[in-house]
């Protein structure tokens, strides 16, 4: 058997990171844009433009169930190989990110709840500022250079993965809508076709490929988001080969990830924020920023993150259950602690799977998330700048 890449070098660490946090940049620059455009003389043509429908669905739509899924399939993919041969691989690795991860989710939801706990109609979005969006982080870490340790930059991976784990469990859990037990069936078949291409050690890309497009349309169909299909698919890619020589190969799931991780960081992540951060803000007033949605998200992401991820932390290393990061500093983890506020992409995902009908409500989701990631990003950036290189 040969040795999977995934136990792989920190070089290839290193690029992993370093496409993740390039495509944050330019995630970042899209954003703007959106922002910029929606407020604009073209914010109609924008408005008009996203929602206007192609082969039955919108182009949000499109963008949001069928390009997402690919993004959901690369998170699926990386998921499989940290937890098999990566950062994830053994109990002692997973405890730091795994319980800061854990912080990060439920007090976030906690204080949401909070705010929204008189609100029937709101406080489905509890789950909103429980994510935190991998790429938008570490292209800020990117901008700091060489005054985060790759250590640092290692945790805040492997509990960004984790917290999209949570977050595709969150979505499985309680964003489903009515179920077709039909389709729902059909794609359980798919998935037993995709294990059993597994089970017999089948290494071409294409027969996965095209059943999980099989999948994604079933899926879609069931009532289940369409994107669960991804992750669906990813568990089934294999990441460890047998070949009959000496010959290293590359494994499917490697060879996958490798194709998809550029046009999901520098194509299809960009687009959706562009396509779901345009907010206009005509008529807005500094009051709005206090009404139960857009304060619980903002206090979410911004207080609950570096309180659940920090404290937690601080927990599993006082009682040993984990050690601080190689090189790292108390002040650079509370740095990265506040840099899990950074919600945006799986934070505006959920708010559209918790407020489908209510584009009022959408709006206020994306004030919510657009200040509480901006003012993470902002004051961890802050933090961390101000630490010593050491």
């Amino acid at each position: 058997m040969s040795t999977p890449k995934t136990m792989r070098p920190s070089s290839f660490l290193r690029s992993f990171i370093d496409s993740e946090a390039s495509g944050g940049i330019v995630l970042m620059a899209a954003a703007t844009l959106a922002l910029i455009v929606a407020n604009s003389p073209l914010g109609t043509t924008y408005s008009a433009v996203v929602h206007s429908y192609v082969v039955g669905l919108s182009i949000q739509h499109w963008i949001n169930d069928a390009l997402m899924a690919v993004f959901f399939l690369l998170v699926g993919l990386e998921i499989k190989r940290e937890v098999i041969g990566g950062q994830l691989a053994t109990w002692s690795s997973r405890m730091l990110p795994g319980l800061a991860a854990l912080g990060g989710m439920v007090v976030p939801a906690l204080i949401y709840a909070a705010i929204n706990i008189d609100s029937p109609e709101t406080i489905r979005g509890w789950a909103i500022p429980a994510a935190t969006d991998i790429a938008f982080a570490l292209g800020v870490l990117a901008l700091l250079g060489p005054r985060v340790p790759l250590s640092l930059k290692v945790f805040l991976t492997a509990l960004a993965i984790i917290d999209d784990l949570g977050a595709v469990i969150l979505i499985a859990l309680f964003y489903t809508a009515d179920l077709n037990l039909y389709a729902l069936a059909g794609a359980a078949a798919v998935i037993a076709m995709l294990v059993g291409l597994n089970r017999a050690k089948v290494t071409a890309l294409t027969p996965y490929l095209i059943l999980g497009v099989g999948l994604w349309y079933l899926v879609y169909l069931s009532g289940i988001h369409a994107t669960l299909a991804g992750i669906a698919l990813a568990l089934t890619i294999p990441l460890v080969i047998e070949t009959p020589d000496t010959q290293p190969t590359e494994p499917p799931l490697l060879r996958l990830e490798h194709a998809i991780q550029p046009w999901v960081a520098f194509a299809i992540v960009p687009i959706f924020g562009f396509a779901n951060a345009g907010v206009s803000f005509a008529g807005f007033s500094s009051s709005a920023l206090l009404s139960p949605v857009p304060l619980g998200i903002a206090a979410g992401l911004f207080v609950g993150k570096q309180v659940g991820v920090f404290g937690m932390a601080i927990l599993a290393i006082k009682t040993k259950l984990a050690v601080l990061p190689e090189r790292a500093t108390w002040r650079q983890v509370y740095g990265v602690s506040l840099l899990c506020g950074i919600g945006f992409t799986m934070s505006l995902f959920i708010g559209l799977l918790a407020f489908p009908m209510s584009p009022d409500l959408l709006d206020q989701v994306k004030i919510g998330v657009l200040a509480g990631s901006v003012s993470s990003g902002i004051v961890g950036a802050i933090v961390l700048a101000a630490t010593r290189i050491s």
